[in-house]
């Protein structure tokens, strides 16, 4: 009873003259209102909308990995010398021993101009594959495989993010993980070095282990998104989203988001310290990179990493939401079943 009775408090009952929901498709998708008709600044899957949609992500993903720049270092230099950096709290502060606090946010400008361009990217053009995807399939198939949906729109946007990403990442990881005075210890030195001395392929060397980390860590992170936030307005929360205000809205986002995150750190973590490894010198292959860590070298950092992406997700998701909301565009409710599939579904039952 307790537990029902603070959930109500969250989320507070609609007032009673509220007027009736009004709901109009948008590409298969129902725009609902909680009181009213509300105006959006422009119309669900046009190019304004998309381009809006990649502010979004640069600010989601660009402030979020900027911010968390000290325990990604520590987390990269947990994966390449285990030896000398055992965990988390050793990690920190052997690092702050040798650089001071300066020295924990080494590559905060790689990160910054590297994840702002994923960011775009990825959220972006997740908008567009979406809407793209689900004409080609149709409305009933949209609701009966959305998950499929989820997974293909966000595998095809973060093909594109990662070539994006590549370049800073490289610089970043080689600043952070290079030994003290071997490498330059800012973008602006690190980026022209690399360039003269393994030219431009030695920003994509580490391209496809990028793609195994990131294209399932963003399949689990916005297919389970997604499916998650149905299941919380269908288990948890005690009345219809139409009838949540916004700042509900965003608190449901926020824990779907963290939810995600962690799945998306689990699965994705083996390639992520690949690529750490292979930043971290010059040459080295994948597979010469998983010989050297071993099956359970893989795992390393793992810990520091659920902390971070499951942070990073929930705040990247409460950003991208919130911008939404900011710029009043169109936000789309999980897809209802359609009433034509509803009809063969009783029609099959008689």
């Amino acid at each position: 009873m307790s537990n029902i009775m603070s959930m109500n408090k969250l989320f507070a009952n609609p007032m009673s003259d509220a007027k009736k929901v009004e709901a109009s498709p948008a590409s298969g998708r129902v725009m609902a209102a909680a009181a009213g008709k509300e105006e959006y600044s422009c119309e669900f899957g046009s190019n304004k909308y998309y381009a809006l949609c990649g502010l979004g992500g640069v600010l989601s993903c660009g402030i979020t990995h900027t911010a968390v720049t000290p325990l990604d270092l520590v987390k990269c230099r947990l994966q390449v010398d285990k030896a000398k950096y055992k965990n988390l709290g050793q990690g920190f502060k052997i690092s702050f021993q040798e650089a001071g606090a300066a020295g924990l946010v080494l590559g905060w400008a790689p990160t910054a101009i590297g994840y702002s361009m994923q960011g775009l990217c990825k959220f972006g053009f997740y908008e567009v594959f979406k809407n793209v995807y689900s004409g080609m399939i149709g409305e009933e198939n949209t609701y009966l495989y959305r998950t499929a949906l989820y997974l293909a729109a966000s595998a095809s946007a973060e093909f594109f993010a990662d070539i994006a990403l590549s370049p800073m990442e490289c610089c970043k990881v080689r600043i952070q993980t290079s030994p003290a005075g071997t490498f330059p210890t800012t973008l602006r030195g690190a980026f022209p070095k690399i360039m003269k001395e393994e030219g431009i392929n030695g920003f994509y060397k580490s391209l496809v282990p990028l793609w195994g980390r990131q294209i399932p860590y963003t399949m689990m992170k916005f297919a389970c998104f997604e499916r998650t936030v149905e299941a919380i307005y269908a288990n948890v929360v005690p009345k219809p989203r139409s009838e949540c205000s916004k700042s509900e809205q965003l608190v449901v986002t926020f824990a779907a988001g963290y939810i995600a995150g962690v799945f998306c750190a689990i699965v994705s973590h083996p390639a992520d310290t690949l690529v750490s490894c292979m930043n971290k010198g010059s040459g080295q292959t994948a597979g010469e990179a998983f010989k050297d860590l071993g099956f359970a070298g893989l795992w390393g950092g793992l810990g520091p990493r659920i902390i971070m992406i499951g942070t990073l997700t929930a705040l990247q998701w409460f950003i991208y939401d919130g911008v939404k909301v900011a710029l009043a565009l169109p936000r789309p409710p999980p897809p209802p079943m359609p009433e034509s599939l509803r009809l063969k579904m009783e029609a099959a039952q008689k």
